[in-house]
């Protein structure tokens, strides 16, 4: 009796503590987004390394650094309202090397995913003036001495002298859809993450700028719908696989002679064999120019050139009056290089840094300025994920690294000398630093998979200043909605590949039940989910789920990064392959477990997670009962030349590779239940890949659902139209994952 008498207490307490926990709904991330934790908008530290602005409801506000007190309104927006066409509004602003100037953004508009177009005006603490009045321009960009302003007009580059306000046109033969001056075209943009196409010299004399000339390039067009009696028709240039690239031409104008200079960015080399001499201007008329930096000599630019397969780096030193070149570095990788930003020219002109996997790992060196290297100054299998810069005049670098393990990042004070290293920031979870000009200071943010990101100030020496932003508003929410932690595992696969994985459990999770199991993934080359940190929006989507009496799980197959050279490009002209089937074997571990019904396993995601989890429900057949793709690749040969060539070289060099890993031509495997989702202004996995999806599972008579959104981008987004698509993708999951008494957990059989 006084053990039924205590199973009915059990029972009571924990029913009231289910009941207790309130329910996270889809209006309260996607409509409301009461979960949104606080950042730190228009943060810049100022040059005397004691102040700091921040962008604040329209104005800029200086801070000191220490104190956190306010100290300035350097500018209030609407106060300048109707000064020479401003209209009250500021998008974002940025300071002049010198900080007596700023340069203000007004009324932006965005022309792909980075770019955009907009008024601008300089501000010099007592006058307004637009920088062009003609239209909106694109990157207006102080000099070093802030005396002048380079932009870009309907694609030709210009600069203003700001004494004078004389404003001089540089190129003349821009033309949309086929010549672009001083900006880049849409596939530099979206894979070598550029957009701005002109760099200024250190002394301000010189302009380095792109030149692009698209004309041979296969057009796309998009079709916009609206309430106009006909349709907007957007056509723009995008190479897809083995069609024609832009022609890319560097050329260095020079603001006092008002000449020209061409950079040759040529290799050719004397031969008697007119087969050998074609072939090598085959080469030399496809190569990329990802990126130009002038080193520390205003007479050098630094342009790197790679070819085609983008397994081969050149750093090319350009003088800029003559325009010929000598190779700085060569770099070649038997799979793939990956492009950054990490080349540091140092003061004096007689050394730079660069990071390179050439050891399997990514790590910093020292090279003179003759091509030699002088150490290598980060070594150990572990990644450099991050480059801060450098402090020279105390022989620092600052960088942030996965030493411990490849799901954290620390943040480490390297000495130019390879003798000492030290932890700036070490606290397990993910970890990174905005650095003051004189590096006496530095802004670490903080997060982990469980908590959200903090802000705090610190010395040099490691003391903390004060805390910016705790946002314990949001630790305040999870307990009140009581979230579930994200667990970290990890296991190993048939081949013995260990995996690594989180795990998000139902409240009050009764390991004698059954669960079903949704996995989301992205999966691509070099990119990482399971990480300890901040995971955004989806973590409340996924602690809804959780709540709901869903486990929540994420793998991140081979192929992805933090582990190494081998690790992330073994996936190298197989793209989908190794990654599907680490995810099938993961699905199978989890289906394995004694607290998972094998029978109910979804999986998401969206991009190259939408493809990945398109191939996993296809070639998983027997695993995965449902799956959802959203803006998922579904054939490499409809996507862009830059992306797929860098990992699966061309269809024709490559037709196995492309055949055996595209979803296109697994329609007919098609056994779960299956939501394909796209947006139809979708400029970078176009609407065309879910099409021909559609048009292979009708083909092979397999059922499906299906939803597109008009006009939406990649993203998928504008006012409610992400509480729309959640909506869906939960109800989906709610149709194909419950049982058929309508409960998602159950007890075992």
């Amino acid at each position: 009796m006084k053990k039924s008498i205590f199973f009915s207490l059990l029972f009571v307490l924990t029913s009231l503590t289910v009941f207790a926990q309130k329910p996270i709904t889809l209006e309260n991330i996607w409509q409301d987004y009461t979960f949104y934790p606080k950042y730190v908008p228009g943060f810049n530290f100022q040059n005397d390394g004691q102040h700091y602005t921040r962008q604040e409801e329209g104005k800029i506000v200086q801070y000191n650094l220490v104190s956190g007190k306010q100290t300035n309104v350097i500018l209030d927006a609407a106060k300048l309202k109707g000064r020479n066409g401003f209209d009250g509004n500021m998008d974002s602003y940025e300071f002049s090397g010198d900080e007596d100037k700023m340069m203000i953004t007004s009324g932006s508009e965005k022309i792909y995913r980075h770019s955009s177009r907009a008024n601008f005006y300089v501000w010099d603490r007592s006058e307004l003036e637009p920088v062009f009045e003609d239209g909106k321009v694109m990157y207006a960009t102080f000099n070093p001495k802030a005396d002048k302003v380079a932009f870009v007009y309907q694609n030709n580059l210009y600069y203003k002298d700001l004494m004078t306000r004389k404003v001089t046109q540089i190129t003349k033969d821009g033309e949309n859809n086929k010549i672009i001056n001083g900006a880049t075209d849409w596939v530099y943009e979206e894979e070598f993450a550029i957009w701005r196409g002109f760099e200024w010299s250190p002394d301000g004399t010189k302009l380095a700028y792109y030149r692009f000339d698209e004309s041979d390039v296969p057009e796309f067009t998009m079709t916009n719908y609206n309430d106009e009696m006909y349709p907007e028709y957007v056509t723009f240039k995008y190479p897809k696989v083995g069609e024609k690239n832009a022609k890319v031409s560097i050329h260095i104008y020079d603001l006092k002679t008002l000449k020209t200079t061409n950079a040759d960015l040529t290799s050719m080399k004397p031969s008697k064999d007119k087969a050998s001499i074609n072939q090598v201007l085959k080469a030399d008329s496809e190569f990329y120019v990802p990126r130009i930096k002038w080193t520390q000599d205003n007479m050098q630019l630094c342009v790197f050139k790679m070819n085609r397969h983008q397994n081969k780096l050149e750093l090319l030193l350009t003088n800029a009056v003559s325009g010929k070149t000598k190779t700085l570095l060569e770099e070649k990788n038997e799979y793939y290089i990956d492009i950054h930003d990490n080349l540091d020219f140092l003061d004096g002109g007689k050394q730079f840094i660069w990071t390179s996997e050439k050891d399997g790992w990514n790590h910093a060196y020292l090279y003179n300025m003759d091509g030699s290297m002088e150490r290598q100054l980060t070594q150990g299998n572990w990644e450099v994920t991050s480059f801060y810069g450098v402090d020279q005049k105390n022989g620092k670098f600052y960088y942030q690294a996965a030493k411990k393990m490849a799901q954290q990042r620390e943040v480490y004070e390297g000495s130019l000398n390879g003798k000492k290293s030290r932890a700036v920031a070490e606290v397990p979870g993910t970890n990174s630093t905005n650095f003051s000009s004189t590096f006496d200071y530095y802004v670490l943010t903080h997060s982990e998979a469980n908590l959200a990101p903090t802000f705090e100030v610190y010395e040099r020496n490691g003391k903390s200043v004060r805390i910016i932003e705790d946002n314990a508003r949001i630790a305040n929410l999870q307990k009140e909605y009581n979230v579930q932690p994200i667990e970290f595992t990890n296991f190993k696969t048939s081949e013995g590949v260990q995996l690594n994985a989180y795990t998000i459990k139902p409240p009050n999770f009764d390991a004698s039940r059954q669960y079903p199991v949704f996995m989301y993934l992205y999966g691509g080359p070099g990119s990482q989910q399971v990480t300890d940190g901040w995971k955004g929006q989806n973590y409340w989507w996924f602690q809804m789920l959780a709540q709901q009496g869903y486990i929540v799980a994420c793998v991140d197959n081979r192929g992805t990064g933090g582990r190494g050279e081998e690790f992330k490009k073994v996936t190298y002209q197989e793209l989908g392959k190794y990654e599907t089937v680490d995810q099938i074997e993961a699905a199978k571990h989890f289906a394995a477990l004694p607290y998972t019904d094998k029978n109910r396993i979804g999986i998401f995601g969206w991009s190259y997670g939408g493809y990945m989890s398109s191939l996993c429900l296809l070639k998983g057949n027997d695993v995965f009962k449902a799956a959802i793709a959203v803006a998922p690749v579904t054939n490499w040969k409809w996507y862009d030349s830059i992306y797929t060539e860098r990992y699966m070289r061309t269809l024709a060099e490559n037709e196995s590779g492309y055949a055996d890993n595209s979803p296109v031509y697994f329609a007919d495997q098609l056994k779960g239940n299956y939501l394909l989702v796209h947006g139809m202004g979708d400029d970078n996995v176009h609407f065309q890949h879910t099409a021909e999806m559609a048009n292979a599972l009708v083909k092979a008579n397999k059922q499906f659902d299906t939803y597109f959104y008009p006009n939406r981008n990649h993203g998928i987004y504008g006012g409610l139209t992400r509480l729309h698509l959640y909506t869906k993708m939960t109800n989906f999951l709610e149709e194909n994952l419950m049982n058929d008494t309508g409960e998602v957990g159950v007890e075992k059989p």
